[in-house]
């Protein structure tokens, strides 16, 4: 007969499928531990990433809280290269109500020698933050004319601080106004309402290089 606790004695098997006493727990698996994690653990481990993105949010909404984005422009040194290589008396807006913002403003006086064409462009924000652009050229086929110009349709004429101004409307449905001195050609025009863009027609003068 075997003794007891030989080698070869087996543990009795307790009926309700338990361990029987003094058996060892088997540690509990990974698949048991990751079935654990419930819906208060894992808001616990992404608080912290969810803080810092909310703080990172208000620190920008803080940044950019009243920024203009509008970047606002000086062109008196545009203007009067063109006025220096134009051959003709140059014109431009001058004095212009405040909430006009000239935004841009480009020429080709750079490349032209006395006598040549010369192009001066320059663009406003308005007060109701709409474009309004001026234009004026020696050059009947300048692309700062013919853009607007072509396949626009006259609309009649309008009195302007004294200078009468051909109205018309664009392919674009934008107005336009259009004065011709010399010979050289100004336009107006832009997403602007028309009394916008009228402001800027009646600021323009001749260029005195002051």
């Amino acid at each position: 007969m075997t003794g007891i606790g030989s080698p070869g004695q087996r543990s009795p098997e307790r009926r309700d499928g338990a361990a029987p006493t003094g058996t060892a727990v088997v540690p509990a698996s990974s698949t048991d531990r990751a079935s654990r994690l419930n819906a208060a653990n894992m808001l616990r481990s992404l608080l912290p990433l969810v803080v810092i993105v909310l703080l990172l949010v208000g620190w920008q909404a803080f940044k950019n809280d009243g920024v203009d984005p509008v970047h606002a422009v000086d062109p008196s040194s545009t203007v009067r290269l063109a006025a220096d290589r134009a051959s003709y008396d140059l014109l431009a807006p001058t004095g212009l109500p405040k909430g006009y913002r000239p935004t841009s403003a480009r020429t080709d006086a750079a490349d032209a020698q006395r006598g040549n064409p010369v192009t001066l462009q320059i663009g406003y924000l308005t007060p109701s933050r709409e474009f309004a652009g001026f234009a004026e050229s020696d050059d009947p086929r300048a692309d700062a004319l013919t853009s607007v110009l072509s396949g626009a349709r006259p609309k009649g004429s309008v009195q302007i601080d004294g200078r009468s101004w051909a109205r018309s409307t664009t392919e674009r449905g934008e107005t336009a106004l259009t004065l011709t001195t010399g010979r050289a050609t100004v336009v107006v025009t832009g997403s602007a309402s028309e009394k916008e863009l009228e402001t800027v027609a009646g600021a323009v003068r001749t260029y005195s290089g002051s």
